[in-house]
């Protein structure tokens, strides 16, 4: 049944309607890999070292198509979509950081892979953390993009914003208001936190709008907020027992969270590299792909 469900889902958006989605290239393999309790769907392309990339709320691990075909010239490309979220299947729980962390390490152990690089937008930067909090030798270097980690430096302060209301929103009644309105709900994290709301194409918000709609999505996408608290016990205990000592290129974009990424990290790792890139919101791999491509090619090119 769910096979079924995931091959009509895949038809659908291959629809000349969505067809503004970049493709992964076509060497690319895909495959559904049980994963500590769940089964997280998985792209793989490339030769060389590996690199794992996490993408966080309102997008999938598609989301990563023009990095992808990029860096799997010379690396082995590894593109979950996380618990819950894309095609990966819809348990109940499970939406802490860290055990996402574990699906991330069940994945790699799976496919047979010991280190990689890791990149990581939005949520993916929190699931990230914890998978590298512990498991430290298994990242060589990590890139996260334009998003806080809970319970982390000014973790507090960045609550205050406003903006970020959607942290606290959730539950059976928000999950009926936001049922078969998925697009509208998600629209406003598209515009509000974009430099140029236009840059998120209407193609790519048909084919996010129809993933999120499937059964148990967006009851996942809320429980990844509402973990926040258990993630911000759980960060506060990692750092406990050191910052992360891997090379950390810490992106962000200059109309969202800019500086204040590297501001982050520098209280969970010891070797930190700030960049922002212009004219961009919260969306870089959207707004700003060449530009976030090449950072990250740079990072990941240079010698350790």
């Amino acid at each position: 049944m769910l096979r079924t469900l995931l091959v009509g889902v895949s038809l659908l958006l291959a629809a000349p309607a969505i067809a503004q989605v970049l493709p992964f290239p076509t060497a690319f393999k895909v495959q559904d890999i049980a994963a500590n309790g769940t089964v997280i769907h998985v792209r793989v392309g490339g030769h060389g070292p590996a690199v794992v990339m996490l993408h966080g709320f309102g997008e999938t691990g598609d989301m990563w198509a023009p990095l992808a075909a990029d860096l799997a010239r010379d690396h082995t490309v590894i593109v979950p979509d996380l618990r819950g979220m894309g095609l990966s299947t819809k348990p109940a729980g499970g939406y802490d950081k860290k055990t996402q962390g574990y699906d991330v390490a069940a994945v790699l152990d799976t496919l047979k892979v010991g280190k990689a690089d890791l990149i990581t937008h939005d949520i993916g930067n929190m699931v990230g953390y914890a998978f590298a909090a512990e498991n430290p030798g298994r990242v060589t270097r990590f890139v996260l993009m334009d998003a806080p980690l809970p319970g982390v430096g000014p973790w507090d302060e960045i609550l205050k914003n406003p903006l970020l209301w959607h942290f606290r929103f959730g539950g059976p009644d928000m999950e009926r208001l936001v049922a078969g309105r998925e697009r509208i709900y998600l629209d406003r994290f598209w515009n509000e936190f974009s430099a140029t709301p236009g840059k998120f194409s209407e193609g790519s918000r048909q084919h996010y709008a129809a993933l999120y709609a499937l059964p148990g999505a967006m009851h996942a996408g809320f429980s990844q907020f509402a973990a926040f608290d258990q993630d911000a016990r759980d960060n506060q205990a990692f750092l406990t027992k050191g910052k992360l000592t891997m090379p950390v290129l810490a992106i962000g974009g200059d109309k969202s969270f800019g500086p204040t990424m590297a501001a982050v990290m520098r209280f969970a790792a010891t070797n930190v590299t700030p960049l922002v890139i212009a004219d961009s919101g919260h969306w870089l791999m959207e707004e700003q792909p060449a530009a976030t491509v090449a950072a990250v090619r740079a990072f990941l090119d240079k010698p350790l």
